[in-house]
């Protein structure tokens, strides 16, 4: 207990902001039941347990009732009991019940009893731990009692019937239920599934021919609650003389099992043997005195807006037509009050479903406008870039119309002039440009290959009489951008193999201008196609 007690220190200390040395032991106990009742986490359990001035029970009840605005927690903390020792947990409505009945003014209905939702204590928690010490004590004790259990389950495992003639002498006429403490404790969901396999084992019945619900109580409770549906709760106790008549008359007969299983009935049938833990607990919170017990539990808005409420209950063997009529009789005068529930439900219900409908459509419509909205910026950037570069190829165009006219000046005014008559190692050339126009000069023997290049390239600008002279148009490199061609033998004169005209063509040659086609112009021919 000790190591435990450190542990929730450590950790509240590790979650929240409240130092540990400030809360009492009681505080600490309460903290301890809600945690694990309600699986809420420390920063969530300490405010509310604040707000409910340390009552463990009313924390409870406010966390699973989900109306903590309604309930006045200072005064139920003034009314309420101080928390139970026992070491059963019950999550009740009743404790929140008469605060909203007397607010409002009403009164609880005469012959309802509430029905509280149960959640069954872990068998590890029912015990608490001996000291390390007083164990070492015990130790010899608790072998023998081991051993000798070992044994008594052996024989009453080999004869069946010593267990129940046992058990009979030994509780006398007593009607409060026994738990059996040897059987092992499960899950409220494995705990359903081993009582459905042990009644159709026992009673010779095939799965589904009564609609157990394969849950615990506490959800069978809150399935009800929510879909205002009747919980019909069955609990036996094999040490009864009438068990085994009751569920072989009454349980299995053919009218009750159409009942129960009627889809229009809304009848959520759990039951569980008192042998089991939760069972007991749910024996003992619905004050079952006598067995077989049933006990009819439906939602009783009468009472309180979450109130769930016992409309009919049977203690003992009755026959089937009895139980029927009996739970016919109580489900008709609830009839009208749950109509008028569910028929508020479905408003609501309608309601809401034609506001995720509208908020949908709202949605799809906001979408459908971004991705408009989406898709004309991307075709205004698209439409932007494609301006931008149309726009810088046409100034690289103007630049490089612009660069080479002043490099044609330039270049014009370096040209030698045509030689005279007088000189004779010349070389004459018949050029035929792409005009048409064919050209016939000399050039000095010595003059570059360049040279010839240069006057095709500045043909036009020779005649033209220019005094200014023009510079050389900087970071400029020119390109021709035609090939001077023999065509009888063809041969191509090219500017990379250098070389004078002399060398290169002759004493005369004859030769054409041919274009050579770039990028720009295979793209503007493109176009033009």
């Amino acid at each position: 207990a000790a190591l435990v007690d450190i542990l929730i220190a450590n950790l509240i200390m590790a979650s929240t902001d409240v130092d540990i040395s400030t809360l009492t032991e009681v505080q600490q106990l309460a903290l301890q039941q809600v945690t694990s009742v309600t699986d809420q986490d420390l920063a969530s359990a300490i405010p509310l347990l604040q707000k409910c001035q340390w009552n463990a029970q009313i924390a409870i009840t406010r966390f699973f009732d989900g109306d903590a605005d309604v309930v006045d927690p200072v005064a139920e903390a003034a009314r309420a009991p101080p928390p139970p020792s026992t070491a059963r947990r019950q999550e009740t409505l009743l404790d929140s019940i008469p605060a909203r009945s007397l607010q409002r003014g009403g009164r609880r209905e005469a012959g309802l009893e509430p029905a509280p939702r149960i959640v069954p204590t872990p068998e590890s928690q029912l015990t608490q731990p001996l000291p390390f010490p007083l164990s070492i004590l015990v130790l010899p004790f608790s072998l023998t009692y081991t051993i000798f259990q070992r044994i008594f389950g052996a024989v009453g495992w080999a004869f069946p019937f010593l267990p129940r003639l046992l058990s009979r002498l030994f509780s006398g006429a007593t009607s409060r239920p026994s738990r059996d403490t040897g059987r092992r404790p499960l899950s409220p969901r494995d705990t359903a599934a081993r009582f459905m396999r042990e009644f159709e084992e026992e009673y010779g019945v095939t799965h589904g021919t009564l609609p157990f619900h394969e849950g615990g109580y506490a959800q069978a409770f809150d399935v009800a609650k929510r879909d205002l549906k009747y919980l019909l709760v069955v609990l036996i106790s094999p040490e009864h003389d009438d068990n085994a008549s009751f569920v072989r008359e009454t349980l299995l007969a053919p009218e009750f099992v159409e009942f129960v299983s009627k889809a229009e009935n809304n009848i959520i049938l759990w039951a569980g043997t008192v042998q089991d833990s939760e069972a007991f607990q749910v024996a003992n919170a619905l004050n079952a005195t006598r067995f077989p017990y049933l006990s009819l539990i439906v939602h009783t808005p009468n009472v309180s807006s979450s109130a769930m409420s016992k409309v009919a209950t049977s203690a003992g063997p009755v026959t089937a037509q009895e139980l029927i009529a009996k739970l016919q009789a109580a489900m008709a005068t609830r009839q009208e009050e749950l109509g008028r529930i569910r028929a508020q439900r479905q408003e609501q219900q309608a309601t809401t479903n034609l506001r995720r409908e509208q908020e949908s459509a709202y949605e799809r419509s906001l979408a459908v406008d971004r991705e408009k909205a989406r898709k004309r910026k991307e075709e205004e950037a698209v439409r932007e870039k494609s301006e931008r570069e149309t726009r810088e190829r046409e100034e690289q165009k103007a630049n490089y119309a612009r660069n080479l006219a002043q490099w044609r000046r330039w270049r014009a005014q370096s040209i030698a002039p045509e030689p005279g008559p007088d000189v004779k190692d010349t070389v004459r050339i018949s050029i035929r440009l792409a005009s048409g126009e064919r050209v016939i000069r000399k050039f000095a023997a010595d003059s570059g290959i360049e040279e010839l290049y240069a006057f095709v390239e500045c043909h036009d600008l020779l005649e033209e009489v220019n005094e200014k002279e023009s510079p050389k148009p900087e970071g400029y490199e020119h390109v021709y951008s035609f090939l001077l061609v023999s065509p009888m033998p063809r041969e191509v004169y090219n500017l990379e193999k250098g070389g004078t005209l002399k060398e290169r063509i002759g004493r005369s040659g004859n030769l054409i201008v041919e274009k050579v086609v770039g990028e720009e112009d295979g793209d503007e021919e493109d176009t033009e196609d």
